[in-house]
C-alpha cells in the first residue's frame, strides 16, 4: 500500500507561506487523501466525473475561492487559491478541471463583467455546487483563435437570439449556466464579441458528451449546439467588449494550471519514490539503482523549480502586477515538466504504469489535454517570443 502523501519540499517552500496558505493547503491536501484518492482510478476507468463531490467541494469553500464573500466566495488570495488547484490535480486532472472551470471561467466572468443581477442571481449558487457552469468560447474550428468565432448573436427587438457551435467544453453537459461568447458584429470582428449569461434549459440550448475521449476521462467534456436560442436584453453581461474579456478569463484559468500541473507532478513524484522502495529487481529495490535515482532526481528538481515559479507568479498576481506573459511561461513550463514526470515515472514503474490503480498513466493521459488547452504550449511559446522580440508570429 502506498505510503500517505505528506508533500514535497526540498526549498522549505512552507517557510514562505502564511499560517493560512498552509492552512488551506493541508485541508484540501487531506480531502484529496480521503474523499479523491479511493475513487478516482475506478471514475476514470468508467469515463465519469465524480459527481458525488460536489457538494463537499463546494462546502469547502473551493469554488470562486479568490472570489469576495459577498457573494458567498471564501475569498482567499491567490496563492491559496493556487494551492487548492495544486492539491485537486494531485488528485486528477478532471477534478481541478471541473474546479477551475466553475472558478475562474464561469463566477470570474459573471462577476468582472455581469450585472449585480447576474452577480446576486449565481455566484451564491455556484460558490455552494448548487448550480453548475460552463464556458463556451472554444470552437471546432476555432480553438487557438477563438477572434474567428462564427456563433452569431442577432439583437432583436426584445433581446438576443444566439446560434452556433461550441465544442471541449467542460461541465457542459450538467451546466445550469452556460457563460457563451458570440459574435456580435460582422465576422472577424474581435471588438464584436461579448459575453451573455445563459440558463441552459433555454429553448434551443443542448449539450452531448464528446465521446471518444482517451484523456480527461474522469471529466464531463461536452459540444453545446445553439439554434435560435432567443435570450432577454439583460442575458448580456453589460461589461463584455471584445475578444480581450474571454482571454482575461483564460488568465485566471492558466495561473490555476500553472499550480495545478505540479499537484499532477507532485503525485508522480510520491507514487514513483514510494514504488522503487518497495520493488525488488537484481536482489535489491529499484531505489538502489543508478538509473531510478537519476530519473527521482531529475523529477525532484523540476518539481522544487515548478513550486517556485507558482509561488512567485501568485505573489505578482496578489500584489496586481501579473501579466498574462509571465501567466503563460508558467502555464508552458510547468505543464510541459508535469507531462515529463509522469512519463518518467510510468517509465520506472514498468509493467505496473499501465494499471489503473497506479496513477502514472491517467496523470500522463490527463496532462496531454491540459499541455493543449488554454491555450497550447506552441501558441504560449509564441506569446513568449514575441514579449522579448516585440514581432508577432501569429
Amino acid at each position: 500500500m502506498a505510503a500517505r502523501f505528506d508533500g514535497i519540499d526540498f526549498y522549505d517552500v512552507d517557510s514562505l507561506l502564511s499560517e493560512e496558505e498552509r492552512m488551506v493547503r493541508d485541508t484540501i491536501r487531506d480531502w484529496v487523501e480521503d474523499r479523491v484518492m479511493p475513487i478516482i482510478g475506478d471514475a476514470y476507468t468508467e469515463r465519469r466525473f465524480p459527481t458525488e463531490l460536489i457538494p463537499e467541494i463546494g462546502e469547502l469553500g473551493m469554488l470562486g475561492a479568490n472570489l469576495p464573500a459577498e457573494y458567498s466566495c471564501a475569498e482567499l488570495n491567490n496563492v491559496c487559491y493556487g494551492l487548492i488547484m495544486q492539491e485537486l490535480e494531485r488528485g486528477d486532472s478532471g477534478v481541478r478541471s471541473f474546479v477551475s472551470v466553475q472558478g475562474a471561467l464561469v463566477m470570474y466572468p459573471i462577476y468582472a463583467f455581469g450585472s449585480e443581477e447576474h452577480r446576486r442571481t449565481w455566484l451564491p449558487a455556484l460558490a455552494s455546487g448548487e448550480k453548475i457552469g460552463c464556458f463556451g468560447l472554444t470552437e471546432p474550428d476555432y480553438g487557438s483563435n477563438p477572434a474567428g468565432m462564427i456563433t452569431r448573436a442577432r439583437e432583436t427587438s426584445d433581446g438576443w437570439v444566439l446560434n452556433g457551435t461550441k465544442m471541449w467544453i467542460t461541465n457542459g453537459s450538467m451546466a445550469d449556466v452556460a457563460v457563451i461568447w458570440a459574435q456580435t458584429a460582422e465576422p472577424g470582428n474581435a471588438r464584436g464579441i461579448r459575453g451573455f449569461v445563459v440558463p441552459t434549459d433555454t429553448p434551443g440550448f443542448s449539450a452531448r458528451d464528446q465521446k471518444g475521449k482517451l484523456s480527461l476521462l474522469a471529466s464531463d467534456t461536452s459540444e453545446i449546439v445553439l439554434e435560435d436560442v432567443h435570450l432577454p436584453v439583460d442575458a448580456l453581461m453589460p461589461e463584455t467588449s471584445g475578444i480581450k474579456n474571454p482571454l482575461m478569463c483564460l488568465t485566471q484559468a492558466r495561473y490555476g494550471i500553472s499550480w495545478g500541473a505540479v499537484g499532477a507532478a507532485m503525485g508522480c513524484f510520491h507514487e514513483a519514490v514510494d514504488y522503487a522502495g518497495q520493488r525488488i529487481m537484481f536482489d535489491g529495490v529499484i531505489a538502489g539503482k543508478q538509473i531510478q535515482q537519476v530519473r527521482i532526481a531529475d523529477m525532484l528538481t523540476s518539481i522544487t523549480q515548478g513550486q517556485l515559479l507558482c509561488l512567485r507568479l501568485g505573489r505578482l498576481k496578489d500584489q496586481g502586477t501579473m501579466t498574462p506573459q509571465q501567466v503563460s511561461l508558467a502555464k508552458r513550463a510547468n505543464v510541459n515538466m508535469a507531462c515529463d514526470i509522469a512519463r518518467e515515472a510510468r517509465r520506472l514503474l514498468g509493467a505496473n504504469g499501465i494499471l489503473a490503480e497506479y496513477s502514472a498513466m491517467r496523470h500522463m493521459a490527463n496532462l496531454e489535454s491540459v499541455y493543449t488547452y488554454e491555450g497550447t504550449h506552441d501558441v504560449h511559446s509564441l506569446i513568449l517570443g514575441q514579449t522579448v522580440t516585440g514581432i508577432s508570429a501569429f
